[in-house]
C-alpha cells in the first residue's frame, strides 16, 4: 500500500501551483517534507516508515494485551469489539485527517454527532420514519451534520474566524441546541428497520465495522487519487501559492468543514445502532481522541501533509490501548494520563521530522 505523504503536489494543479522550493530538489510536498535518505528511501520514503512504527507499536500493544488477559484479548468477540469501538472514532477522524491537512482543526465534532442523533430520534422524526422509511432518520442525521459544517466552513472561510474560535463556538452551540431538543432526556429509537439494518452482521462482521471500512477506502482514494486531494495538499501546505494558482481556496475551506460534518452524521448513525438511543451526551470529549489519531498517525497539525492509512492505524492503537486497560481493570485516569504522553511523544517526533526536513 502506497504512503499518503508521497503525493505529488503538481498532479491536477498548474505548474506555477506546485509550492516547492526551487533551491531544494528533495522536497517531496506542500509541506517540504522530504523524502527518507538512503535504504529507507528507497523502501518508500519516510512516510512508509513511519506507518511501519505504527503497526510495530499496534503489535506490541497486541502483544501486552495477549500476554497480561490471555484468551480474553485474543477471543473474536474482543477483536470485534475493538473493530465496534474504533469504528465511529475512526470515521470521524478520516474527516478531521482532510480537515487538518487543508491547515484547518474542527472541535466540535462531538457536538455535532450529538446534535445528529438527537435530531434523527425525535419523536417527528421517528414517525416520519415509521410512516415512509427509516433512511428519513439517516438523511436528518446527515443533513445536520452538513449544515453544521457548512457554518463551520463558512465562519472560518469567508468569516476570516480562528478555525480553533469558530469550532469552539459551533461546540457549544450544538451541545446546547442538542440538550434543548431532547429536554436533556435520552431518545430511544423505536424504528425497526433502521435497527435491523444498522445492527446486522456481515459474515460475522458488523455493519459499522464494515462502513468504517468503506468510509476509509474511499477517503484514501479521494486524498491520494482525486483533484480534491490533491488541493487539500495545496492548500494547507502553502494558501497564497493555492490561491495564485486558481484553486478557490475559501470554496475549498467550506467543502472541507462540510465532508466532515457529513461523517459526524454517519458516526452519529453508528452510535445510534450500537446504543439504540440519541442524546446530547454522545460523542462527549471525542474530539481529543479524533485529533489524537490523526496526529499520531502523522498528519501534521500544521497541514499540507496527511495520511488516511496512519489515521487508520492511529484510532486503531488508541482504541486497542483502552482495552488492555479495561481488560486489566484499570482505571480511565490511567488511560488518559498515558494517552496525554502518547500524544506529546507523537506531536515532538512530528516536530523533528519536520526540522530535518527543512534542514539543509
Amino acid at each position: 500500500m502506497s504512503d499518503d505523504t508521497e503525493v505529488s503536489p503538481g498532479r491536477g494543479l498548474p505548474a506555477t501551483a506546485v509550492p516547492v522550493s526551487p533551491t531544494d530538489p528533495t522536497t517531496g510536498g506542500p509541506g517540504g517534507e522530504r523524502p527518507a535518505r538512503g535504504r529507507l528511501g528507497g523502501l518508500g520514503g519516510s512516510g512508509l516508515v513511519r506507518n511501519l512504527g505504527l503497526v510495530l507499536a499496534l503489535v506490541i500493544l497486541c502483544v501486552v494485551g495477549l500476554v497480561t488477559t490471555g484468551e480474553r484479548f485474543g477471543s473474536t468477540a474482543n477483536l470485534l469489539t475493538i473493530l465496534r469501538l474504533a469504528a465511529v472514532t475512526g470515521v470521524i477522524s478520516i474527516g478531521m485527517t482532510f480537515v487538518i491537512t487543508g491547515g484547518g482543526i474542527d472541535l466540535s465534532v462531538g457536538a455535532v454527532m450529538a446534535l445528529s442523533s438527537v435530531w434523527c430520534t425525535t419523536l417527528a422524526t421517528q414517525t416520519m420514519a415509521r410512516d415512509t422509511h427509516w433512511i428519513v432518520m439517516v438523511g436528518a442525521a446527515l443533513a445536520v451534520g452538513a449544515a453544521c459544517g457548512l457554518i463551520s466552513g463558512l465562519l472560518v472561510s469567508y468569516g476570516k474566524v480562528v478555525p480553533f474560535i469558530a469550532t469552539l463556538a459551533m461546540l457549544a452551540s450544538a451541545r446546547g441546541l442538542a440538550e434543548i431538543i431532547s429536554q436533556r432526556r435520552t431518545q430511544i429509537v423505536d424504528v425497526p428497520g433502521f435497527t435491523d439494518f444498522f445492527g446486522a452482521e456481515v459474515v460475522g462482521v458488523p455493519v459499522i465495522v464494515i462502513m468504517f471500512a468503506l468510509v476509509a477506502a474511499i477517503g484514501w482514494v479521494v486524498f491520494n487519487r482525486t483533484t480534491f486531494g490533491r488541493r487539500t495538499l495545496a492548500v494547507g501546505g502553502n494558501p497564497e501559492a493555492a490561491r495564485l494558482a486558481g484553486i478557490n481556496v475559501q470554496r475549498h475551506t467550506v467543502l472541507l468543514y462540510v465532508q466532515l460534518g457529513v461523517l459526524c452524521g454517519v458516526a452519529a448513525l453508528m452510535i445510534i445502532s450500537r446504543t439504540s438511543t440519541g442524546t446530547s451526551t454522545h460523542g462527549t470529549l471525542i474530539e481529543l481522541d479524533v485529533i489524537a489519531a490523526v496526529v499520531i498517525g502523522g498528519t501534521l497539525l500544521a497541514g499540507g501533509r496527511g495520511t488516511i492509512v496512519g489515521t487508520v492505524i492511529g484510532v486503531l492503537i488508541f482504541t486497542t490501548l483502552t482495552n488492555v486497560f479495561t481488560l486489566n481493570n484499570r482505571s480511565t485516569s490511567e488511560q488518559a494520563l498515558l494517552k496525554g504522553v502518547i500524544i506529546v511523544a507523537a506531536v515532538l517526533l512530528q516536530q523533528r521530522f519536520a526540522a530535518r526536513s527543512k534542514s539543509p
